[in-house]
């Protein structure tokens, strides 16, 4: 095909890349005279009707989308028979090249790509458009630093039916949602999922799950927690840590419940990522999000090349200046010089009989009771446990069982940490006033992570103030039973 015309207008220059459904080139537009990017379908498949509905309907919901982070579709036809999309040509590398090329990103350079990754998927989701295969491989990194999200193929529309019905598992598994890898319908928050992974690798450099099949990597995202990024990278803030988590989560009542959210709390990592570097050069774009009234969801101000432009506005000065007083009083790093810091954590003093067992999906609805004090005892040669469930939690029906502590009176807890001899359960943190007699009356503060000997927990509370902090035990250890020697809550 290298050299040939498509309808007479578009020269084939080179192959860019090759998937599946489609062959990628690089063409020149003789007709404006410009480069762009035409993804032609394979001839052998382009008489298959759902694979052509399937690739039309890429060129025509792309069309309707209009944002700078989304590649945008400038024509499509047809040549003897195949069909073809014409795309702006991005000049640059794809994100995933990015990251196998320099390894780990720098922190605000990855926030900043998830960021405007977000706000192309908030596009999409405005048109009632599901991506549904967002991944590194799907994001083109221009030469200004840009990220532009591309390869809407199998997309679908919240309102259709019928080409990927329920129950057909389409995305690459290294990324793909929990429902999606059931099965199961896919929404919103199947992308945000998708975002958080891909937030992961770019912060840790690697993809969370790693199996021999992809279908084992597949059910791991159903049924693994996403290891803790802080501990693949220590210097990622528990601001940005918290981000990771709470996209990732399994269930999707506890995720993000639009990208928006998402995004804004980008923004702010993004900024505490700033503020802790002291600086706000990169290589990756500044983002920093300005209202303008009501008229949009999201107005961002962007700078390209900071270097050049940054430091000759002082609006934008001032506007960091903002955010930065801001971040004071949110984060527990260290600000800027000249800035007032933030205390730094301190533990709570529980009291003797602070500590107390959670069951209540049992008859007697109690929980190794006697032994409860043992986890804030101070003495890590003694320790509450669980019973021994022989074929685990879910063998007796239970959601999981707990312990939790009464800190004496509401305070909004930043942290709490865990040392166990039995690593490798699972738990997530509750938090609440009283003590609800069901789990629905608990608000989450920390999704489910892998407990290791040693863990540290940061918690969402926010300006909120709880009471009583609850560790959750969701799934056990081996030998079924789970193990803690020390239990400490800090504010």
């Amino acid at each position: 095909m290298i050299g040939t015309q498509l309808s007479g207008r578009y020269r084939l220059d080179r192959k860019i890349g090759t998937g599946g459904m489609s062959t990628v080139y690089l063409a020149f537009d003789e007709t404006l005279e410009r480069w762009v990017a035409i993804k032609r379908m394979h001839r052998d498949i382009s008489t298959d009707p759902d694979q052509l509905e399937r690739f039309r309907r890429e060129a025509r919901a792309v069309a309707g989308l209009s944002d700078p982070c989304i590649v945008t579709v400038i024509d499509a036809g047809e040549d003897d028979g195949t069909p073809y999309i014409v795309f702006e040509y991005v000049e640059g590398e794809t994100l995933k090249e990015r990251i196998k090329r320099v390894g780990p990103l720098p922190i605000g350079e990855a926030v900043a790509y998830a960021t405007e990754i977000g706000r192309a998927l908030a596009a999409a989701h405005a048109a009632r458009l599901v991506h549904r295969d967002v991944k590194p491989q799907n994001v083109l990194i221009d030469l200004e630093g840009r990220a532009k999200v591309t390869d809407f193929g199998i997309a679908r529309s919240l309102e259709a039916h019928g080409l990927t019905a329920t129950g057909k598992v389409l995305g690459t598994t290294d990324y793909v949602s929990p429902e999606q890898a059931l099965g199961e319908e896919v929404d919103e928050q199947s992308d945000i999922y998708s975002l958080g992974i891909c937030l992961y690798e770019m912060l840790a450099g690697e993809i969370p799950f790693q199996a021999d099949t992809q279908v084992a990597v597949a059910m791991k995202h159903v049924r693994e927690p996403i290891p803790n990024v802080q501990y693949r990278r220590p210097e990622v803030s528990a601001a940005l840590a918290a981000v990771v988590e709470r996209a990732t989560t399994k269930e999707r009542s506890h995720r993000y419940a639009s990208v928006a959210e998402m995004v804004h709390d980008l923004e702010q990592a993004l900024a505490i990522e700033a503020a802790r570097a002291g600086e706000t050069t990169g290589e990756a774009t500044t983002v920093l999000q300005t209202l303008h009234g009501d008229t949009a969801e999201f107005a961002p101000a962007r700078l390209r090349h900071p270097r050049r432009a940054l430091w000759s506005s002082i609006g934008v000065l001032a506007l960091i200046g903002a955010v930065v007083a801001f971040l004071v009083t949110r984060t527990e790093e260290g600000p800027p010089a000249g800035a007032t810091p933030r205390p730094a954590a301190k533990a709570v003093d529980l009291a003797g009989g602070a500590a107390h067992d959670y069951d209540p999906e049992s008859d007697d609805n109690e929980e190794s009771p006697e032994a409860t004090q043992f986890a804030i005892d101070g003495n890590p040669t003694t320790n509450w446990d669980t019973e021994r469930y022989e074929d685990g939690l879910e063998g007796v029906a239970k959601s999981g069982v707990g312990l939790y502590v009464d800190a004496g009176s509401a305070i909004a807890a930043r942290r709490l940490d865990l040392v166990t001899a039995t690593p490798g359960f699972t738990a997530e943190v509750y938090a609440a006033e009283d003590v609800p007699k069901t789990l629905a009356g608990w608000t989450q503060v920390a999704g489910p992570r892998k407990v290791s000997e040693t863990q540290r927990i940061p918690l969402r509370t926010g300006r909120r103030t709880f009471r009583n902090y609850l560790v959750w035990v969701t799934v056990l250890p081996s030998g079924n039973k789970a193990e803690i020697q020390e239990l400490s809550l800090f504010r």
